[in-house]
């Protein structure tokens, strides 16, 4: 087997921070209650699904000799972890593919990185139980603060066992067998009901209860006059986040001249929307870093008939866009990185947001107001205004200054 090291894995070009690691426990239980199936693994058995920075994908080839492993990552620096991982390790063997068809055909191992949507896990276990080979078996973990029994109703509607391995230093894996489709639960299989995972875990979505169905979901937002459509790793789903909201109530104060927008971090694509539908003749451009969002996105802009007009980009930030390129940018920047509150994603996003602005462009902002982010905003991206304020949330106009922007790409230019 290749020499391989969890500790020299790193998170490149995500965050790197001492509060921030590329591999945890989890990992590593998976990867040894999956031992004996990947040594026993014919070449392109194995898929990876939810594998942060190439632990799982790595680990499968280098320790156990799994071959021409297909993997899927939802997040773009996660895609870019692990090719740089690989390639500093020079370890290779792995595809990454979207979340389809073509990435479970014929899969008997499935390794997976439980995600904290229920949503999401309900997509990926019926894409699992459609598209795997009959005798699948899922080897699903994560650190047992994020997992709840929830998961397991989740994962029972799809299969016939879902069996709980023990705790390892706060890790868990449950194994997952029988496609219900394939495996009646007259012939002897019963669906496992292990006790909780975990008690108070986070879960954002819907009851585990509520039935199967086919993806992307949709729903129309009468006060908005849209469709609004969502995979199931997106955040809020076919909801509209309470932020999002807020940034919609004065989108149309948002510089009227622009004739080029964009919606970073777009999620569902709900605020490119309606700036498209209420702006017939500005450019739009959602970008997100997530595969299900940009995904849902284009559904949205589908659904709506602004599939002409609003173009939607997998990107890691703005990394992909011209400089002094946009007059306007929208923003709802996020807070977490997975589980971890971490404050050095936003700063990251104003530089990039900084660099894009045409002369005289605006970043427009919506955030938390405990984040405090107007000095932030201020300092990277030029003068900042208030726009409007409730009891949880500001809205804040950034203009472009020339000569921050200057040093803001002079900055990245020189650590690259």
């Amino acid at each position: 087997m290749t020499e391989f090291s969890f500790d020299a894995l790193r998170r490149w070009p995500d965050l790197e921070a001492d509060n921030l690691f590329a591999a945890d426990a989890a990992d590593r239980l998976i990867l040894d209650a999956a031992a004996a199936a990947l040594e026993a693994s014919a070449p392109g058995e194995v898929v990876v699904i939810g594998d942060h920075f190439g632990a799982l994908t790595l680990g499968a080839g280098a320790l156990h000799g799994a071959r021409r492993v297909r993997v899927h990552q939802d997040a773009l620096s996660g895609e870019r972890a692990l090719a740089a991982n690989a390639s500093a390790l020079g370890i290779g063997g792995h595809e990454s593919l979207p979340l389809d068809a073509a990435l479970l055909e014929g899969a008997r191992v499935v390794l997976l990185r439980l995600p904290r949507s229920l949503d999401a896990l309900d997509e990926i276990a019926g894409l699992i139980a459609k598209h795997a080979a009959d005798g699948v078996t899922i080897y699903a973990g994560g650190m047992i603060k994020h997992l709840a029994l929830a998961m397991n109703e989740v994962l029972g509607r799809q299969f016939t066992e879902v069996r709980p391995g023990l705790a390892r230093q706060k890790a868990r894996v449950l194994t997952v067998t029988h496609p219900t489709g394939r495996v009646g639960r007259d012939e002897g299989a019963a669906v496992s009901r292990p006790e909780p995972l975990s008690v108070g875990a986070s879960i954002r979505s819907s009851l585990a209860t509520r039935p199967t169905t086919t993806w992307p979901r949709r729903e129309f937002h009468e006060e908005f006059g849209l469709w609004l459509c969502a995979h199931g790793g997106v955040f809020a789903g076919t909801r509209v986040d309470i932020g999002t909201r807020f940034l919609l109530g004065v989108l149309g104060e948002a510089k009227p001249d622009a004739a080029s927008a964009i919606d970073l971090g777009c999620g569902s694509g709900l605020l490119a929307a309606a700036l498209a539908k209420a702006r017939p003749r500005i450019s739009v451009l959602a970008t997100d870093q997530s595969a299900a969002a940009v995904a849902s996105a284009r559904a949205t802009m589908v659904a709506n008939g602004l599939d002409d007009r609003v173009r939607v980009v997998r990107d890691d930030g703005l990394a992909s866009q011209p400089d002094a390129s946009a007059d306007l940018v929208l923003l709802n920047p996020p807070f977490h990185i997975g589980a971890t509150v971490h404050s050095g994603i936003a700063p990251r996003l104003f530089e990039e947001a900084a660099r894009v602005l045409a002369p005289a462009g605006e970043l427009w902002t919506v955030f938390n107001s405990h984040l405090g982010y107007r000095s932030a905003l201020e300092r990277i991206v030029g003068p900042t205004r208030q726009i409007a304020r409730n009891a949880k949330f500001t809205v804040t106009a950034s203009a472009r200054d020339e000569l921050r922007s200057v040093r803001v790409v002079a900055s990245r230019s020189a650590g690259e």
